[in-house]
């Protein structure tokens, strides 16, 4: 059954932050998100420019709902503005016993106190000690113990204060110490070991929280937990975008959106795998050197972006046979045939090398093709050969074309490169040919 997490927390019409980052996190772990309402803020990516704060009757109320009908396996709080949100939030966690993350929010990334100076005392006696971790970052660490932290040992100290005031376990997160985060429970410390990433940041207090607190409602233990949250939020980080004028926010399903990319691909090369291999007169088209397919994932930027058949395709009694399995880098030759032409064109993330000949061209013509050429001859020194050739084949089409071709040159084999959006698209190109000849 799936497992279900519960944030009390504020609202951020941006979505980078609060409740929209908290869901977000849920979701990409596999965890049901719900959701208690404790503030409207307004505010974007440049700060928080005013808040309202919804009524504790209206609160309570909206936790009686969803605590009445489902199962919360865990809960975290994020924005609790005032003491009165506190004692509530303290009050409905104490009653349904619910395991709790905290994450103090004060202030936001992009500027703007979120909470009230005489809130963080009820916080302090309230509800810190219902708490099975806190998680706040520097300046809030300094807050709740009074310790500046310039440094790890300052960091354990800050600690050691928090743990006094009745947190069973406390994780100081280490934006600004050299991306390393410190775990202290059970009287012990864990170096939590990352790096910093550049990219957006606003809502990664939200999301690093939202992390323990999916893992913990999976029953995963606190170290385990932590180390998860490390990794996901720097992924987050990497794969933030600029959306306003201000702090981006984290991705919180970027890595999930490129592991799905990558799987989509590695299934599509091996779809026109099975589809060359039914084609009857296929392997006439195989070179001397072997052919392949290859595919980009979006926004391909390097040869690990490209996945293609390990070893090449080759003619084995007559068939076309996979040397090896299908994986990214597995051909940087054709990979940069790839990268090339969505350097021109994004949507052409597919390519495929098949044996040069006058009749295959000519049937290309007759399929109606578009067709393009370059001359090895022509070939500046210090270039990589596929890079140069089929850029300069697109620049003379004004467009990236379905063919282009080489007639070789000394201890180069003549070859025909097949272009299209998908793997399945040029291997049924292929067959076409196939079938033409």
């Amino acid at each position: 059954m799936m497992k279900t997490a519960l944030t009390i927390a504020g609202v951020d019409p941006g979505g980078g932050a609060g409740i929209a980052a908290d869901l977000k996190t849920f979701a990409a772990l596999g965890v049901h998100g719900t959701c208690i309402v404790t503030s409207l803020t307004a505010q974007n990516t440049q700060g928080v420019l005013n808040s309202y704060d919804i009524p504790v009757s209206f609160i309570k109320e909206q936790f009686d709902a969803v605590a009445s009908d489902i199962k919360i396996d865990c809960a975290k709080t994020g924005m609790l503005s005032s003491p009165e949100i506190v004692r509530a939030a303290s009050e409905l966690v104490r009653r349904e016993k619910l395991p709790l993350v905290i994450d103090p929010v004060m202030t936001a990334e992009a500027g703007g106190n979120l909470l009230k100076n005489e809130a963080v005392e009820v916080l302090i006696e309230e509800l810190l000690p219902l708490s099975v971790i806190i998680t706040p970052n520097i300046s809030e660490a300094h807050r709740l113990s009074g310790i500046k932290i310039r440094d790890i040992p300052d960091a354990r100290k800050a600690a050691r204060k928090i743990s006094e005031l009745g947190a069973k376990a406390i994780i100081i997160t280490g934006g600004h110490l050299n991306g390393t985060d410190i775990l202290y429970s059970g009287g012990e410390f864990t170096t939590i070991k990352g790096k910093l990433i550049k990219g957006g940041t606003h809502g990664s207090g939200c999301t690093h929280s939202a992390v323990i607190t999916a893992e913990l409602s999976k029953g995963a233990n606190l170290i385990d937990a932590a180390h998860r949250a490390k990794e996901f939020v720097e992924q987050a980080i990497a794969r933030s975008e600029n959306i306003g004028k201000g702090a981006g926010p984290v991705n919180q399903i970027g890595q999930t959106l490129v592991d799905a990319h990558r799987y989509r691909v590695i299934r599509k090369i091996g779809e026109a795998f099975d589809l060359i291999k039914k084609c009857n007169g296929f392997s006439n088209l195989i070179p001397e050197v072997g052919c392949n397919i290859a595919m980009g994932i979006p926004d391909a930027s390097s040869i690990m972006d490209v996945a293609a058949v390990s070893g090449r395709i080759v003619r084995l009694k007559n068939e076309p046979h996979a040397v090896g399995c299908v994986a990214f880098g597995a051909s940087s030759h054709i990979a940069r045939i790839v990268l090339t032409a969505m350097h021109y064109n994004d949507q052409v993330r597919a390519a495929m090398n098949i044996r040069y000949s006058d009749e295959a061209i000519s049937a290309c013509e007759d399929l109606g093709f578009c067709i393009a050429s370059f001359r090895r001859e022509d070939e500046p020194e210090g270039v990589s050969t596929m890079e140069w050739g089929v850029s300069d084949a697109i620049k003379r089409e004004g467009r990236v074309p379905d063919v282009i071709y080489d007639k070789g040159g000394i201890g180069k084999e003549a070859m025909i490169r097949l272009l299209g959006k998908e793997a399945i698209e040029v291997a049924g190109n292929a067959i076409k040919i196939a079938s033409s000849l």
